[in-house]
């Protein structure tokens, strides 16, 4: 994929690849932008520009050929989630003692490396970036630059600090990308050492176009409700599970309603009752609780008279009805309530339970 197939921000690619072009790139970027708005889909592309072995123009501009060794082997770490998942369980794979000692990188190339917060508590760890430190002031190995990529922003302090001391003094060779949804979560002193470019949402329409040529197994009011729950993010879009929200959806509108009725809850038992311990039904339940979300802010959109803002437009009928048995003062105790569901199921309490207090606390009295 070149440049000219990254869907919005042109301003924004122009820029850097200006950069490029002038041999000024900054040797620290921050991409910043809400979940799914294409920054490391950018960073990989950065690095192969960066690598290409081609070195093609494009509009007099630097791009990559995508065929040359370097460009193929950095695109293998397009797939983020399979890459990490397939680390995860080389490392659960592993003696005990050596699983301590062993911290989470995504490497397809070896002058490449991608580094995702480690789990369980999801950050970029001390460890991690000591592994940067000694690897990064060494010539690249089969290109012109080493890249490091790191995929969050949620830093321990000091993996933060240690990350500082590489930006003080960083080597010619080397360009280091920070992928933050908010660059606030960065020290100042690494913001300070950075450039950063903002990757904002793309329109609706470009977002319905895009997904009428990539998602042609999807109707066109399939396609534009994808695009209105996306909220501007490509990456969001293309990798959107319409099949599980939709069911998510459905379980949803069982709860709303049956918290609104507010007298017979046979349909929620029977649906909640599906909620099995295990990842399989937390996974569920997490579905369900995005989806409520989702609900109830439409549903406040229709409150407050500003309906041109709802997203689930396809249900647009029965959310008006919902709406009209609901108030302002409900939907915010709904909004509630699903907080306490979530710091319910953080306690591990009884999924069931917790879905079924919840629908019957917020019965509606005529």
């Amino acid at each position: 994929m070149p440049f000219s197939d990254f869907l919005g921000n042109p301003e924004t690619i122009h820029n850097l690849r200006e950069m490029l072009s002038r041999k000024r790139f900054p040797h620290a970027v921050i991409l910043s932008g809400a979940r799914g708005s294409g920054k490391y889909t950018l960073a990989l592309m950065l690095a192969r520009t960066l690598n290409c072995l081609e070195q093609p123009l494009a509009g007099g501009l630097p791009d990559f050929c995508g065929r040359c060794a370097n460009c193929t082997r950095i695109a293998q770490a397009e797939d983020l989630d399979a890459r990490f998942a397939e680390a995860v369980e080389a490392r659960d794979g592993m003696r005990e003692s050596d699983k301590k000692e062993t911290r989470l990188f995504v490497q397809t190339h070896p002058d490449v490396l991608v580094i995702p917060p480690d789990p369980p508590q999801m950050m970029i760890k001390v460890d991690q970036v000591r592994h940067v430190i000694a690897n990064i002031y060494f010539r690249p190995a089969e290109s012109r630059e080493r890249i490091y990529i790191f995929t969050n922003s949620a830093f321990m302090k000091e993996a933060a600090n240690s990350l500082l001391k590489v930006l003080e003094e960083p080597p010619e060779f080397a360009t280091i990308f920070l992928l933050t949804e908010n660059p606030g979560e960065l020290l100042p002193t690494i913001r300070s050492r950075s450039v950063n470019f903002a990757l904002s949402a793309v329109g609706l329409e470009e977002i319905e176009n895009m997904l009428a040529q990539r998602r042609t197994h999807w109707n066109p009011r399939e396609q534009a409700l994808v695009a209105r729950l996306s909220e501007g993010a490509v990456g969001r879009a293309l990798s959107f599970d319409l099949k599980t929200y939709v069911a998510a959806r459905a379980q949803a509108l069982v709860l709303l309603n049956s918290s609104l009725r507010g007298t017979e809850h046979t349909d929620l038992f029977k649906m909640t009752e599906t909620f099995r311990p295990g990842a399989e039904g937390r996974e569920k339940i997490d579905n369900l609780l995005g989806t409520m979300y989702s609900l109830l802010e439409d549903l406040m959109f229709l409150e407050s008279g500003t309906p041109q803002l709802v997203r689930n437009t396809d249900i647009l009928g029965e959310l008006k009805k919902l709406a009209e048995a609901a108030d302002f003062e409900w939907i915010n105790r709904a909004a509630r309530g699903l907080g306490e569901v979530e710091r319910g199921m953080r306690r591990n309490l009884l999924r069931s339970l917790s879905l079924d207090s919840f629908a019957t606390a917020l019965e509606r009295t005529t």
